[in-house]
C-alpha cells in the first residue's frame, strides 16, 4: 500500500515537473516582454519632456491611463479567453500590444501620448489574469501557487534588464533622424509580435491538446483538477459563480490591500529612473544600471521569502511585515541623500513580490469553478487601478512642488493603511476550522519545486 502511494506521488511529481518545463518559460518570457513595453516610458520620461514638452503631471496621467483601460478590459478578456482558448487569445494580445507599443515612437504631443497609452492598456488587458486562469487548467492549488510565483519573477527580470537595455537604446539618439526614445519604443515593441508566433505554435489550450502529454497523463491531470474543483464548490465557502464573487467581503478586503500595494509598485516603476536622474552627472546607461538594483532585490525577495507563508497566521505576518518595510523604505528614500535613498527604494522593492503572491493566496482561497475566472480578473482589475493612481499622484505632486518627496510620503502612509487591513484577511479554511492557524497552506514561493528543485 505504501509502495503504491509512493509510486503515485513520484508520478505526480514527474508530471508536474514536465508541465512546469513546457509551460512556464514561455509564459514568463511573455510577461517579461509585456513589462518592458508597459514601463519603458519611465526611461523615456525626461527625453520626451525635452523633445515633446510633456510635463510631469501629463506624464504621470499618461503612465497611469494605461491601467484604467487595462482594468476595464480585464474581465471581458478573461471571459473571452475562457471561451476561445488561451492559445488564440494570448497570441492576439501579444500582436496588438506589440504593434501599439512600437507605435509609441510616433507620438507628437500630450494628446497622442494619452491615446497611445490608453490603447496599449486595452490591448494588453487580460494577460496577467488570463495566465492566472490558464494555470488553473493545468495545476492544482499547491502547484498553481508555485507556478504563479514563477510567473511574477518575470516582472523582476523585466525591470532588471529594462534599465541597461533601455539606456543603450536611448543612446541611439539621432540615428536616421529619430530620437533615442523613439528607437526605445519601436525596438522594444517588435519582440511581442515575434514571440506571438511561438505562443501560437507551442502553447496548448489544455492538457488534452498538449502533444507532449500522453492521453493517460492528460486525462489524469484533468480528472484531478475536476475533482478538486468539485470539492471546493461542495464546501460552500467559496464563490463559484460570476454573481457570487461580488458577495464575498474578504475578496474585497484582499482587493483593497492589493490596490494600495500596486500604488507603490507602479509609483516606483515609473518614477525611480527620473529620481535617479536628479542625482546628477549620470548617463542614460548609468541611470538604467542603478535602476536595476532594486529589482534584483525584488527578485531575491520573491525567490526566498514567500515559502514561509505556510499557515494563515504566518501569511498575515509576512504580508504585514512586508508592507511595513515597504513603507519604511519609501520614507527613507524621501528624507535621505541619493545613495541612502537608493537603499530605501531597494528595501521597498524587496517586498513587492513577497506580498503580492500572498495576497492572491488569500483571494484565490475564496474562489472556485466559474467564479475563479471572474474573481481573479476582478481582483487584478480593481487592484491594478493603483497603477493609475500612483503615477498620477506622484506626477501631480512633482508638478506642483517640484519634488517627488511629498508624493513618496503619501504612498508610504497608504502602505501603512494596507498593513493594517492585511491583519483582517482570513482564508476560506479559517471560516470552518477552530484550529485555523495550524492549517498548512500551499507554498507560494517561485523557488519551490518538485523534490526541492525542478530539473
Amino acid at each position: 500500500m505504501f509502495a503504491t502511494t509512493h509510486t503515485k506521488t513520484q508520478k505526480g511529481q514527474s508530471l508536474n515537473a514536465l508541465m512546469f518545463r513546457k509551460l512556464m518559460p514561455m509564459l514568463i518570457f511573455a510577461y517579461v516582454i509585456s513589462f518592458l513595453d508597459r514601463t519603458n516610458i519611465s526611461l523615456a520620461k525626461t527625453h520626451m519632456a525635452v523633445d515633446l514638452g510633456i510635463s510631469a503631471a501629463a506624464y504621470g496621467f499618461g503612465a497611469g491611463l494605461f491601467f484604467l483601460t487595462y482594468a476595464l478590459m480585464e474581465v471581458p478578456s478573461n471571459l473571452i479567453m475562457h471561451r476561445v482558448g488561451a492559445r488564440l487569445w494570448i497570441t492576439r494580445i501579444m500582436i496588438t500590444w506589440g504593434v501599439l507599443s512600437a507605435g509609441m515612437a510616433f507620438i507628437t504631443d500630450e494628446t497622442t501620448f494619452y491615446i497611445a497609452r490608453a490603447l496599449l492598456g486595452a490591448a494588453e488587458a487580460g494577460l496577467f489574469p488570463g495566465v492566472m486562469l490558464y494555470l488553473t487548467y493545468w495545476f492544482g492549488k499547491e502547484q498553481r501557487a508555485r507556478a504563479s510565483g514563477y510567473f511574477l519573477i518575470g516582472v523582476c527580470l523585466a525591470n532588471i534588464i529594462s534599465g541597461p537595455i533601455g539606456g543603450l537604446l536611448l543612446e541611439m539618439d539621432g540615428i536616421m533622424g529619430w530620437h533615442g526614445w523613439q528607437w526605445l519604443f519601436f525596438l522594444e515593441g517588435i519582440p511581442a509580435v515575434l514571440f506571438s508566433v511561438v505562443i501560437w505554435k507551442k502553447l496548448p489550450d489544455k492538457p488534452s491538446k498538449a502533444s507532449w502529454l500522453t492521453k493517460e497523463q492528460a486525462l489524469e491531470v484533468e480528472q484531478t483538477l475536476k475533482k478538486e474543483n468539485d470539492e471546493e464548490i461542495a464546501s460552500g465557502n467559496v464563490g463559484h459563480s460570476f454573481k457570487g464573487v461580488f458577495k464575498i467581503p474578504q475578496l474585497w478586503l484582499a482587493i483593497a490591500v492589493y490596490f494600495l500595494h500596486q500604488i507603490s509598485v507602479y509609483s516606483v516603476i515609473f518614477f525611480l529612473p527620473g529620481i535617479i536622474g536628479t542625482y546628477g552627472g549620470l548617463t542614460s546607461v548609468q541611470i538604467g544600471l542603478l535602476n536595476s538594483i532594486p529589482w534584483i532585490a525584488a527578485a531575491l525577495g520573491a525567490a526566498f521569502l514567500p515559502k514561509y507563508a505556510t499557515t494563515p497566521k504566518l501569511s498575515r505576518k509576512i504580508m504585514f511585515g512586508g508592507l511595513v518595510l515597504m513603507s519604511a523604505g519609501l520614507t527613507l528614500a524621501a528624507y535621505t541623500p541619493p545613495m541612502i535613498a537608493l537603499i530605501g527604494f531597494t528595501l521597498t522593492a524587496s517586498m513587492f513580490f513577497v506580498v503580492q503572491p500572498v495576497v492572491f493566496l488569500f483571494a484565490s482561497s475564496r474562489l472556485a469553478g466559474a467564479g475563479m475566472a471572474a474573481g481573479l480578473a476582478l481582483v487584478n482589475t480593481c487592484g491594478i487601478t493603483g497603477g493609475f493612481f500612483g503615477p498620477s499622484l506622484l506626477g501631480f505632486v512633482e508638478q506642483t512642488t517640484g519634488s517627488t518627496k511629498n508624493g513618496l510620503i503619501i504612498v508610504a502612509a497608504l502602505l501603512m493603511l494596507a498593513a493594517f487591513l492585511s491583519t483582517r484577511l482570513r482564508q476560506a479554511q479559517e471560516s470552518t476550522s477552530t484550529t485555523r492557524d495550524n492549517i498548512v497552506l500551499p507554498h507560494v514561493t517561485p523557488c519551490m519545486t518538485e523534490n526541492t528543485r525542478i530539473k
